[in-house]
């Protein structure tokens, strides 16, 4: 087996009424019913104009060496309708992985959810204003490699989080979170209560009736030292 030169052309794919009903809830609560440890670093942030608000799908994963796009151009040819590419770059920060002829492909021809890099591209200028999501770090004018290695469908580690072929991308303009495929199902539950409550929250600070008594009482358990006096530099 070629460990660095591998496609896989399969995924265990999620339920797609799953895939639906996170459409419905911002990423920042599905997050936090993760133990906030879930969401990927900011550097990888929308540089699109989606006129939705959501981004939701499963992961077509690619690791792709650093500055080099071989592989995801390969994904590329693999992507159905409704994937996510999300895309490891080994922390490349100085070419782009792709600009607006490969995004064109995927946004017109392919039609898939969105696409995660964590890297740069180029010709924002034209991308910047579609409605299609687009989650990079930045852009620049330099161009990528195309030599390899890289591999398809296999656990990659992008912003920080890890990410296996097949589990749900959410995002929306605060940033991308990864709900791992086989625990989906528990998380949707957890994040629709979540919301509910959260909203509750919002009425009570909006009518005057929200209890921030916690506030106080975990600053007493923290150990706190509360001093009535200024702070004296002399």
């Amino acid at each position: 087996m070629s460990v660095g030169k591998r496609i896989y052309l399969k995924r265990q794919l999620p339920d797609p009424k799953l895939i639906e009903a996170f459409k419905e809830i911002p990423a920042s609560n599905v997050g936090d019913v993760m133990g906030r440890s879930c969401a990927m670093n900011p550097r990888i942030h929308l540089v699109s104009s989606p006129k939705s608000q959501m981004m939701v799908g499963p992961a077509l994963t690619v690791k792709a060496r650093g500055g080099d796009n071989l592989a995801l151009h390969a994904a590329l040819n693999m992507a159905q309708g409704g994937d996510v590419i999300v895309v490891s770059n080994e922390h490349d920060m100085t070419r782009a992985l792709l600009g607006e002829v490969m995004m064109a492909y995927l946004y017109k021809v392919k039609k898939i959810a969105g696409i995660i890099i964590d890297g740069p591209i180029r010709d924002i200028d034209e991308i910047g204003h579609w409605d299609f999501p687009v989650y990079a770090t930045g852009t620049t004018p330099g161009g990528p490699y195309k030599e390899g290695p890289g591999e398809i469908n296999v656990p990659i580690a992008c912003g920080e989080i890890s990410v296996n072929p097949g589990d749900i991308i959410l995002a929306d303009p605060d940033g991308v979170v990864v709900i791992p495929r086989k625990d989906a199902s528990t998380i949707l539950k957890d994040a629709q209560a979540f919301k509910e409550k959260d909203g509750g929250k919002l009425q009570a600070t909006l009518n005057g009736t929200i209890d921030r008594s916690w506030v106080d009482k975990l600053i007493k358990e923290k150990e706190f030292e509360i001093i009535d006096d200024y702070y004296r530099a002399d």
